[in-house]
């Protein structure tokens, strides 16, 4: 099945689906980067492991209870009959799960130094917590003063974005896409990625003088959907993974999705 969006595809957001979607996303990134900054430059896959709060089934994991209920002979206790009452609600429950993820790293071939990191940011990256987006603010800053390229590639509705210095907020949006160039830092260019549109093309930025290698980011995303059959692991027919759409993209979503003949 070819993907049903024209960029990014929300029900990928989902806690126990992203960090496969991740997976795969760095992976083809960084095997699109190698072939056309070669001879010069390697990219290579930076691995690293967060926790992450990933929704686990029952039937998948065996739990040791507080209180145990055990069998006893029914001659030495009296039972009493008592109703039951029915639960409110059917929940599942959130774990703490140490999570791989990666980043990809380009290294000038000639002396191996960073020249450009390129992020795509998980949920640990945006919870508002000192190990979380606390945390991976540190790691920009020192990117940021050590001279190199940030490209830094947010594909999650939920968290907190990378912080900016300016007054005002981004415009509402589900996505974006933040390149810090060291030459011109501190400023940063920002690309905008509504739902109902293609993910853009962005620039790879290499050192001076070799030009920016073009990243197009939705072919690399739809390759991705493609290869992993990730179409037999959604059911499209649900709400997309919180957090909630605003009433304009639910809309857009849902009159899509009929379009494509997901929903009925």
């Amino acid at each position: 099945m070819e993907p049903p969006f024209p960029g990014m595809d929300p029900y990928l957001e989902r806690s126990s689906l992203w960090p496969d979607v991740h997976h795969r996303i760095i992976s083809a990134i960084c095997d699109y980067l190698q072939a056309r900054i070669a001879p010069g430059y390697i990219a290579q896959i930076a691995p690293y492991v967060a926790l992450e709060q990933i929704e686990i089934a029952a039937p998948r994991r065996a739990l040791v209870p507080d209180v145990g209920v055990y069998e006893r002979d029914p001659a030495a206790v009296a039972v009493l009959p008592a109703a039951i009452d029915a639960p409110s609600l059917t929940g599942a429950a959130l774990l703490d799960i140490p999570t791989r993820y990666a980043r990809v790293e380009i290294r000038a071939v000639a002396d191996e130094t960073l020249v450009t990191a390129i992020e795509l940011l998980s949920p640990a990256n945006k919870r508002p917590t000192p190990d979380g987006a606390d945390a991976y603010e540190q790691k920009r800053q020192d990117l940021f003063r050590s001279g190199v390229h940030l490209l830094e590639i947010d594909l999650l509705r939920g968290g907190r974005r990378p912080r900016l210095a300016r007054p005002d907020p981004l415009p509402p949006a589900p996505y974006f896409v933040f390149l810090s160039r060291a030459e011109r830092w501190p400023a940063v260019d920002i690309w905008v990625c509504p739902l109902d549109r293609p993910l853009p093309t962005v620039p790879v930025p290499l050192r001076r003088p070799d030009p920016d290698t073009p990243l197009p980011l939705t072919q690399l995303l739809h390759q991705v959907y493609r290869n992993a059959r990730y179409d037999l692991r959604i059911d499209y027919r649900q709400p997309p993974p919180p957090p909630d759409l605003t009433p304009d993209e639910a809309a857009w979503l849902d009159a899509h999705l009929r379009a494509c003949g997901l929903r009925p």
